[in-house]
């Protein structure tokens, strides 16, 4: 962005009114703005040109007219604004195109040919933390000329050497110049402001280096040995997970962030976990930045709190050479590719995007392609990937999901930051990168040896008393993960690793309920108390669907889907209705102690529907038979579709059904026909 820093022959003064707080406090309650006030100062002949005020609606992102009261009681008091001049009133835009008209009449507006001007506010908040991310949040494109300013603070400060004044009054008082009286409070402040800016003007001041905001969030590579000022960083928690850095950037515009200052923080199992590190240019934005504690990013609040240059180097620091390479190619976007063949090629990813349907070219071909690796030189299959502009990357990822070979592929819009977190991580051999969440033993008995991506029935995975779980009820029939996620709003981030369950009926169709694991009997119970009998709409349905949300348990999970009591072992054994797990898994202890051993030996087994990412590697024949048996009289449902021809057509994973799960399912098939699978996420 270019900026002239020639002094202007005209400053345009502009007071912002929102219908909440003011003063010191505008801008931190997300409150609009309701009256937009300016005035035209010619600097040559120090002369007030004209001075226009226009009441604003305020509106919802959407433009949609807000029904319920507009203004704060505090606006009302401070301001002493009426309710029903601001209902009457235009919204946003149709004053910022008045605003633009006035330039042009005048003669000085920038793409006319007219006389320079630059704005003039009292402080950074009327332009940083109030119009910026208003226009944001409601996509209105602002002019150029919104993003440079006089600070008239800091220019009284640079005359009169008094680092005291945080007010118009307070210099007025230093000037010893009376108060405006008898108009309305936004009109009293700019004439205020245009009687300081003339002073002034007499005094021989020159108004000559404006305040730069940042329209676009530059990328940057951040270095291990960098320093990073511990007054410039925050760390913002609560990020929808599928947030982007220019997501992040456009919650906080407005705010001068540092190049490649935004880095996503990464769970130890490589996923983004809902925070962020921002770097800001200087010590005023990072202030501003935490006056954003709680303002939405779509329906999300988001918590913003202080951080260190150490905490922003962690995260974002690398000192990889082979990114370093990468990231230096210019690329404008950065994909990440997760869910690949730990085969996959070079040539495989650029097919990939080069399908017919929003076909994209990648960036500089093979050399525009990271391949993620461990210390040990194998693959994770993690990739990046560089496009050259934001219209590829929209192509690009629709293809979110498509697959190469047997596996879909996942796509994320990514950051500088992340890819040196993802490398710094997997070439750290003390930290290597896990495919899979490492698993508990099948059950006690068992010698507590690691089992990696080993297959374990659902119910190894929850069960126990502990009521940490919420049972959802009543799901549309095409709801998808992410729509729980989006009911749940806040409470997802509760959400343990892989805890979303869709069930899945025999026929491999969606039943209508899932299960959700969340880290605590806390969380489980605020879940249920928020969002029982709340509504969900989802894309493709015409009416909202009502949901039930119940607080369960492990056993409860089980017992809803076993009907109450477990079935019958192969080989006539027979146990009382309802006898615990325990004593059905005791009568295989001895097979399970000799198949452990097997699944020792060979390469564990995989549970791709489990975690559709995980590798798949196929186990001894042995191993995997003694395996389907025993899971059969010892769990009593399988946790995939029956491999039938409707659960071929409907369940996304029924295709991908090895043998394994097929023995699996052929051997429960007869004993528990009706009982609903579960799907894991």
């Amino acid at each position: 962005m270019h900026i002239n820093s020639m002094s202007a022959s005209h400053i345009v003064l502009l007071h912002l009114t929102t219908a909440g707080k003011q003063g010191e406090e505008l801008g931190s309650d997300e409150q609009q703005v309701v009256l937009f006030v300016y005035v035209l100062i010619d600097v040559a002949n120090n002369k007030v040109v004209a001075l226009h005020h226009h009441y604003v609606k305020p509106s919802n992102p959407e433009g949609e007219e807000i029904i319920e009261s507009l203004l704060t009681e505090e606006c009302r008091t401070e301001a002493n604004l009426q309710e029903d001049l601001i209902k009457n009133a235009q919204p946003l835009e149709h004053i910022l195109d008045e605003f633009d008209r006035f330039l042009r009449n005048k003669g000085i507006h920038p793409d006319h040919g007219g006389n320079t001007f630059c704005l003039c506010t009292d402080g950074p908040l009327h332009l940083r933390l109030v119009l910026h991310p208003e226009t944001s949040t409601k996509n209105i494109n602002l002019p150029q000329y919104f993003f440079k300013y006089y600070d008239l603070r800091k220019e009284f400060k640079t005359v009169f050497k008094n680092d005291n004044v945080n007010s118009i009054k307070d210099m007025l008082e230093h000037l010893g110049l009376e108060e405006t009286i008898l108009l309305e409070y936004g009109v009293r402040q700019a004439q205020d402001m245009s009687n300081i800016i003339q002073r002034l003007i007499t005094d021989g001041h020159q108004f000559e280096e404006p305040c730069i905001i940042k329209d676009r969030l530059e990328p940057g590579i951040c270095n291990k040995t960098e320093y990073v000022d511990d007054e410039t960083v925050v760390r913002a928690r609560g990020l929808p997970w599928q947030s982007s850095d220019s997501d992040i950037a456009k919650f906080f515009m407005g705010l001068n962030v540092a190049k490649g200052g935004v880095a996503l923080c990464l769970s130890q199992q490589g996923r983004r976990n809902g925070e962020a590190l921002v770097r800001f240019d200087d010590r005023e934005s990072r202030d501003l930045a935490l006056k954003k504690h709680k303002h939405h990013l779509g329906q999300r609040y988001i918590e913003v709190y202080k951080a260190s240059g150490k905490d922003f180097i962690n995260v974002a620091g690398g000192n990889n050479s082979e990114a370093q390479a990468f990231l230096s190619r210019g690329g404008q976007v950065i994909i990440r590719m997760r869910g690949l063949p730990y085969s996959a090629t070079a040539e495989q990813v650029l097919d990939f995007f080069r399908r017919p349907e929003n076909s994209v070219d990648v960036l500089d071909g093979e050399d525009g392609i990271l391949f993620v690796h461990q210390a040990d030189g194998r693959a994770t299959g993690d990739a990046f990937v560089l496009l050259s502009s934001e219209e590829d990357a929209n192509k690009g990822l629709t293809k979110h999901r498509e697959c190469i070979g047997t596996r879909y592929i996942e796509l994320f819009k990514s950051t500088t930051a992340e890819v040196q977190q993802v490398l710094n991580r997997s070439m750290d051999p003390r930290n290597p990168v896990e495919p899979e969440a490492q698993m508990a033993p099948l059950i006690a008995q068992i010698p507590q040896q690691p089992l990696a991506n080993a297959f374990l029935p659902q119910q190894a995975i929850t069960c126990g008393t502990q009521r940490d779980c919420i049972r959802m009820r009543g799901l549309p029939f095409e709801a998808s993960v992410q729509d729980i996620l989006n009911f749940l709003g806040e409470h997802s981030r509760n959400i343990v690793f892989q805890g979303v369950h869709m069930v899945y009926n025999a026929q491999g169709t969606p039943s209508g309920e899932a299960f959700i694991q969340m880290d605590s009997e806390l969380a489980a119970e605020c879940a249920a108390a928020n969002r029982h009998k709340k509504f969900m709409l989802v894309n493709g349905s015409k009416k909202p669907r009502f949901i039930e949300v119940f607080q369960v348990s492990g056993e409860d999970m089980n017992l809803v889907l076993t009907s109450g009591t477990l079935p019958p072992p192969p080989g006539g054994a027979t146990l009382p209705a309802g006898a615990p797990l325990s004593a059905v898994v005791s009568q295989n202890s001895v097979a399970m102690a000799a198949l452990q051993a097997q699944l020792a030996q060979s390469a564990a087994m995989p549970r791709p529907m489990i975690s559709p990412s995980g590798a798949a590697m196929m186990p001894q024949q042995a191993a995997f038979n003694q395996l389907a048996g025993l899971t059969t009289a010892a769990f009593p449902y399988a946790h995939l579709p029956l491999p039938n021809s409707a659960a071929a057509m409907t369940n996304p994973f029924a295709m991908q059904l090895g043998p394994l799960q097929q023995a699996v399912a052929r051997h429960q098939a007869p004993y528990y026909p009706g009982v609903p699978p579960m799907i894991y996420w």
